[in-house]
């Protein structure tokens, strides 16, 4: 996790992703939208990171496998497979904040 920095410039679970590309960039203010070619912040090696865990986790934990077929259910596949990678994000987010291993009950709970 060396592309993040120290965990501790990031406020939130939800900065983090939005650093690493899994959820849209979205800059309001006033109620009016800015920025609308805003999509190329954050790190784009940690977007493609987390899309492979979504990958991996899709292939080898029952919970996540649920958790994506769910969602594929309401949307498509893409979007499915970026929400596992954003909840896949926050659980990072929170390992390296928390200093607690990965739990998969926790996480897909």
């Amino acid at each position: 996790m060396l592309e993040t920095g120290t965990i501790e410039r990031f406020a939130s679970a939800g900065n983090f992703a939005s650093y690493a590309r899994c959820v849209d960039s979205q800059r309001m203010s006033n109620g009016k939208k800015k920025s609308e070619g805003n999509t190329r912040n954050g790190n784009p090696y940690l977007c493609w990171a987390f899309i492979e865990a979504a990958n991996f986790a899709m292939h080898f934990s029952t919970e996540a496998r649920q958790f994506y077929e769910r969602k594929k259910a309401k949307t498509n596949s893409v979007i499915a497979r970026k929400t596992l990678a954003h909840k896949l994000a926050r659980a990072c987010f929170h390992m390296l904040k928390e200093r607690k291993p990965f739990d998969v009950t926790r996480c897909f709970a």
